[in-house]
């Protein structure tokens, strides 16, 4: 057995499992779960009707690198979105179709991390409990980077000694960030560009969340933007991971791709081949006509939005909390600490959370997300107003 498994903690879901074992939460409410990101609202009826009408796709064996048509959309829409030169993104060379971003984003560091000298693997925290599980199962060790403050929420990058920069094998970028929404700006990336190239070190940046945000003028920058910005066409050391999960609601199709330096796309696809990950051709189909439409993604951000601004200036008054720069998240700070807020919570209005603690890692005697809860505004609106009075309600219970 790989002897790396021993060092995986239990994922966040499962800990929220055990505290809640041989407890019952309140018998006279229903249920409202805003501790998972998974997406509610309706999928895209276009989307679906692609995917119903390539069904006999499915009596065909696919291919690993994806369909030409499949590439192109994602080459073109990554132009779109990040205001690219226009045929800047090699869809032969650059775009490679993944079955959703948590595969590939796991996958990604077992094919290009090397595991001489115990290589250092950075990440924020908290994080996404992905980087860590990847980092641990290709033999690196995780360098949690803690948030500058709990309002800006990023890692404090200065503070990196340069002995960590140079062990330093693969940086995690999270931007929206994922449990606060915070967003990297442009110059920040641009500066971690410049030290990757420094010290020969790779970025893997997450964006699923960059569709998702409050405003239509203002959308967040993402890493490909900013190494072209720089006049580096070549994304050298960088790759970038986005789904149709939270930009389509379409978290079952299980739909991404991974983009960037070609000299790191040809070994993550030739690692792909064995893996066994290619994606269906129906699902081909249907992501197609995902990355070609908007106007779904438009409605998708106008319903996150009238969340947002009907939930915050509800809690405020009792709540230190503020709109996120985007995401569907509130990270809240919490009276008491989170794990012990979730589970009060859950007990007695049958809301759930997910505490902060477990999603962040204690360094340096700490863990950045004891006082914190996540919450997901997934459900409808009426359901995210019920969920709310119900925080009021235990608010002033304490």
């Amino acid at each position: 057995m790989n002897p790396y498994l021993s060092q995986l903690q239990p994922y966040p879901f499962e800990r929220m499992r055990l505290l809640q074992q041989g407890l019952t939460p309140a018998q006279d409410k229903s249920a409202i779960a805003l501790s998972m990101g998974e997406p509610r609202h309706p999928a895209p009826a276009s989307v679906l009707e692609q995917l119903r009408l390539a069904m006999d796709g499915f009596s065909l064996y696919p291919a690993t690198a994806g369909g030409e048509e499949l590439r192109e959309a994602i080459a073109h829409w990554l132009v779109r979105r990040f205001a690219l030169p226009v045929g800047s993104v090699d869809a032969s060379r650059q775009v490679l179709p993944v079955n959703g971003s948590r595969e590939a984003l796991f996958a990604s560091v077992q094919c290009l991390a090397h595991a001489t000298g115990k290589p250092l693997i950075l990440m924020p925290n908290p994080f996404y409990q992905i980087y860590e599980g990847a980092a641990l199962l290709a033999g690196a060790q995780p360098y949690y980077l803690p948030w500058l403050d709990t309002q800006q929420c990023l890692p404090d990058y200065e503070r990196v000694p340069e002995s960590v920069w140079r062990r330093t094998q693969i940086l995690f970028l999270c931007s929206p960030a994922n449990p606060s929404g915070a967003v990297t700006p442009l110059a920040q990336l641009q500066q971690l560009i410049e030290k990757a190239r420094y010290y020969d070190f790779i970025i893997l940046s997450d964006e699923c969340y960059s569709d998702i945000y409050p405003q239509e003028a203002a959308p967040p920058p993402g890493l490909l933007q900013a190494a072209a910005a720089m006049g580096l066409a070549d994304f050298p050391n960088l790759l970038v991971f986005h789904s149709l999960s939270k930009r389509s609601s379409l978290p079952g199709l299980r739909s991404g791709f991974v983009a960037g330096d070609a000299r790191l796309i040809a070994p993550f696809l030739l690692y792909r081949t064995y893996h066994g990950s290619a994606m269906p051709l129906p699902t081909q189909k249907a992501s197609i006509a995902a990355w070609n439409d908007e106007t779904h993604v438009l409605e998708n951000r106008h319903l996150y939005r009238q969340k947002f601004q009907a939930v915050v200036p509800l809690l405020r008054p009792h709540y230190p909390v503020h709109e996120p720069d985007a995401s569907f998240y509130l990270w809240l700070r919490t009276p008491i600490p989170g794990i012990a807020f979730t589970l009060g919570l859950w007990q007695q209005q049958n809301v759930q959370v997910i505490p902060g603690a477990y999603l962040a890692r204690e360094s340096a005697g700490i863990n950045p997300g004891e006082h914190y809860v996540r919450i997901a505004l997934v459900p409808d609106l009426d359901t995210c107003l019920d969920a709310c009075q119900r925080m009021l309600c235990f608010f002033q219970s304490l």
